[in-house]
């Protein structure tokens, strides 16, 4: 399933942490990201996130009193400043020291520098300052892909499609402009003004905005529809500050429009805060059941989390979440509750297998260090953090690594030892030590994949094409009323095919017949679904692409199962 480029950058940190109420203040996370292939998107980024929470300060830490080793410390430092043959920075030193130093302690434990801790704050606390748009570069001009709504681009009537040709009366198209740049330009302090000139296909004059700057929401929730008249889909991408909310303000909705059965899309969710995943997994599970629970070194790193009689908001009906090997520690967290307690299907690939939660300590100076104090465990007692011991990089590559072994495409590839089964409270196995292993195993399609579609996808063809689609086809709009009749209703022609093929020559993706019959199918949807998120935004998008997503459509067969499994109980995958 090819995720929007909009939706990527959004998610290109995260995070899990541990409860304010728990542990000394709240809590954050930063994310590494895994670059690999993946079925028929060609290149799909995933974000690993980690847990952790917050404290003030290290003042008075008595840990870190190794007086004899800090004087020798110090004492390179005075060395190599004084003698070595070239001007040093210190501070730099002092930094790569930091981060080779907690290098050698396990993958979760992180320094984070002044410059990039805003960044990392902004993902988490699921808001910045700014104009309220999501936008790409393409052609070296700046598209409006989205405006955010409630922010006030949207307010003001900016539209999908627009063209960003000049900011503060400076033109920005043409000049090789990065995103970096545009963040600069377009981000600021609320209640800041910035004048925004817009060429709108339809309008030979440039349209200009005056945009006072607001606090902008980054959702978790990226979206939800009802499939059909009692089962309802909802993609949450992180568990962040406002994820709860966001979920139930979408639950109500689909609640409201008759919704009775849940499919919960956690594939490549990262994780985020671990008091997040808490009440999510709350929300599914009946009064004074254990959740999840943590142990450490020190006694103030262990707590159990159990569900509570106030959160109620679906504990009936058919439930399924969807994982894969990007879904990660809260995301496991969920998963792992729901599968021990029987409480639903879980249908994917093998999870992540994030099991540590990380405390953030701030420094002096602005920055961090974020420190793996506990790991956390499902209720039947398993930690599926996966082994570290062979170093950072083996253990970044392990996700890659399934790819190369097959594990994607049989679940017979998937090896766990016998001394780390559990069983869930039917008595069905299950297994620690690696991420969550899925009730039902749904292997990835690559049968369409090839190096032409991948250069598709490097060289931003499908974009820049349903772009200029929808621009000179506006009259698509008339003829459907919204983005799920478009979705149902409208086919790429032959011709459309033909001109996307010139298109994408012209962009540097040369024709490869061959390739080109091979991953029609995948051509055809992404041709689709980019043209329907141009016209009608996540409503001609989403419906599309989950139209050919062979783990959704298994999930929407299993559902009776996972009806006849919140009420007895029982699951027989056979």
């Amino acid at each position: 399933m090819l995720f929007p480029p909009s939706k990527l950058a959004l998610n290109h940190l995260g995070i899990i942490f541990v409860p304010v109420e728990y542990m000394m203040q709240s809590a954050k996370r930063m994310s590494k990201q895994l670059l690999y292939p993946f079925i028929a998107a060609g290149l799909v980024m995933i974000g690993m996130l980690v847990g952790f929470t917050i404290k003030s300060s290290i003042a008075g830490n008595s840990a870190l009193s190794f007086s004899s080793n800090l004087n020798k410390f110090q004492d390179v430092i005075r060395l190599v400043s004084a003698n070595y043959f070239e001007d040093v920075k210190s501070d730099k030193m002092i930094d790569d020291a930091i981060v080779g130093m907690l290098k050698g302690l396990d993958p979760h434990t992180f320094y984070i520098p002044a410059e990039e801790f805003k960044q990392v704050n902004e993902q988490m606390t699921g808001k910045f300052q700014g104009i309220g748009i999501e936008f790409n570069i393409l052609e070296d001009t700046i598209y409006v892909v989205s405006p955010i709504t409630g922010g006030p681009s949207e307010k003001l009537g900016i539209q999908p499609g627009d063209r960003i040709v000049k900011i503060d009366d400076q033109t920005v198209a043409g000049v090789n402009i990065s995103n970096n740049d545009v963040f600069k330009k377009l981000r600021g302090a609320k209640g800041t003004k910035v004048k925004v000139s817009i060429k709108r296909q339809s309008l030979k004059s440039l349209l200009d905005f005056d945009i006072i700057r607001d606090d902008i929401p980054i959702n978790s929730v990226d979206y939800s529809y009802m499939v059909d008249n009692k089962t309802g889909y909802i993609k949450v991408g992180r568990f962040a500050e406002t994820t709860i909310d966001e979920f139930a303000e979408h639950l109500s909705k689909l609640k409201s429009k008759g919704l009775e059965n849940l499919i919960l899309d956690l594939r490549n969710n990262p994780g985020g805060y671990l008091d997040k995943a808490r009440i999510m997994a709350d929300m599914f599970l009946t009064h004074d059941k254990l959740i999840v629970y943590t142990k450490g070194r020190i006694p103030s790193s262990n707590h159990e989390y159990r569900t509570t009689p106030t959160i109620q908001d679906f504990e009936k009906g058919g439930l399924i979440v969807l994982i894969n090997q990007g879904s990660a520690s809260a995301s496991e967290i969920v998963s792992g509750a729901v599968q021990d307690w029987d409480r639903g299907i879980i249908v994917g690939t093998r999870s992540f297998g994030k099991g540590l939660v990380q405390q953030q300590y701030a420094l002096n100076d602005g920055s961090a260090i974020r420190v793996v104090i506990s790991r956390y465990y499902t209720p039947a007692g398993r930690c599926i953090q996966k082994p570290y011991t062979k170093g950072s990089k083996d253990y970044e590559d392990e996700v890659s690594d399934r790819y190369e072994s097959g594990e994607l495409f049989d679940p017979a590839k998937v090896k766990f030892p016998d001394s780390l089964k559990f069983k869930t409270q039917s008595g069905r196995i299950v297994y620690g030590g690696g991420g969550i292993m899925p009730d039902i195993f749904v292997p990835a399609d690559t049968s369409g994949t090839s190096t032409y579609l991948t250069t598709l996808f490097i060289k931003n063809v499908f974009r820049t094409f349903a772009f200029r689609y929808a621009e000179s086809h506006p009259q698509i709009k008339t003829q459907y009323k919204d983005g799920f009749e478009y979705a149902k209703k409208f086919e790429v022609t032959d011709a459309m095919l033909k001109d996307f093929t010139t298109h994408a020559t012209e962009k540097g993706a040369t024709f490869v017949e061959k390739d080109y019959n091979k991953s029609m199918k995948y051509i055809r949807l992404n041709i689709k679904s980019m043209i329907g998120r141009a016209m009608y935004n996540d409503d001609g998008f989403y419906p599309v692409t989950l139209s050919m997503d062979e783990t959704f459509k298994k999930a929407c067969s299993l559902m009776p199962d996972a009806v006849k499994l919140e009420k007895t109980g029982k699951f027989n995958k056979e």
